[in-house]
């Protein structure tokens, strides 16, 4: 049986996965839903046309971990499409978020995005593919979102690695860098803070970044960067020292924040 298996299914980014994976390829037997609320998860079932299973964990529970893994070893699926979409981020200078919420970031986003992924690896065959979620913040230390940001730094670098790696297997990687995309992401983290208005500006469309994000997976290409505006902000962090970026953008919030 071949499958796809999700994290982050619930909401956002990789139910919007789920979505499109379900309506494009024809091939995919099953979709693994994984996620923390299965009452979220269970409403795909009625409106996508493949057999969608939940499996209710909290990807930071070592012990639910597990579980997946007793999965995946009694089953033996043949996994073509591992989208890690599972993460989330708190607004705020480092120390002054929940110290729970500070290491969260970090089990989730990276910790636990390893653990599925080697979990995984056993089970994919030729041609299949793996989505990660990184992020824009990838390209340039956030300061007030300092922990978010390293943590998909870290995702991008592991990605692009893993790329490598896997090509004499002909498993191809995909990091996938947007900048804000309009979820419930932000929902979150503008619990401990507000968001800077030039990225609510510049939020794109969920159904467009993963469009985009699964044609050029299947292009092979390493890095999706969604807009006009988030690959102009990757050249820029490729060719000017971030110092300078970051003192620009300091000294521009404060102008603003001035003329409030």
């Amino acid at each position: 049986m071949k499958v796809a298996i999700v994290t982050g299914a619930s909401s956002g980014m990789g139910r919007e996965f789920i979505m499109q994976i379900a309506d494009r390829f024809g091939g995919i037997g099953e979709i693994w839903a994984i996620a923390r609320r299965q009452e979220r998860i269970e409403e795909l079932s009625p409106i996508v046309p493949v057999k969608v299973r939940s499996v209710a964990i909290d990807l930071t529970d070592d012990s639910r971990l597990e579980c997946l893994q007793d999965v995946l070893f009694e089953e033996k699926p043949e996994v073509k499409w591992l989208i890690n979409a599972a993460g989330y981020g708190k607004i705020g200078a480092a120390g002054s978020i929940n110290l729970n919420d500070e290491l969260g970031m970090v089990d989730l986003n990276c910790r636990a995005l390893c653990a599925v992924t080697h979990m995984v690896l056993p089970y994919m065959s030729e041609n299949s593919r793996i989505i990660q979620f990184a992020s824009a913040a990838a390209f340039l230390p956030q300061p007030g979102f300092a922990i978010y940001a390293a943590t998909k730094a870290f995702v991008l670098s592991y990605s692009r690695a893993l790329n490598e790696e896997l090509k004499p297997r002909k498993i191809l990687v995909t990091a996938v860098c947007p900048g804000p995309v309009r979820t419930e992401f932000f929902d979150v983290a503008e619990a401990t803070g507000r968001i800077p208005f030039y990225k609510k500006i510049v939020m794109a469309d969920p159904k467009k970044v993963v469009r985009l994000a699964l044609r050029d997976s299947m292009m092979g290409r390493p890095v999706s960067v969604y807009g006009m505006t988030m690959k102009f902000f990757r050249l820029l962090c490729k060719t000017v020292p971030h110092s300078i970026i970051l003192r620009f953008m300091k000294g521009f919030m404060r102008v603003v924040d001035n003329r409030r």
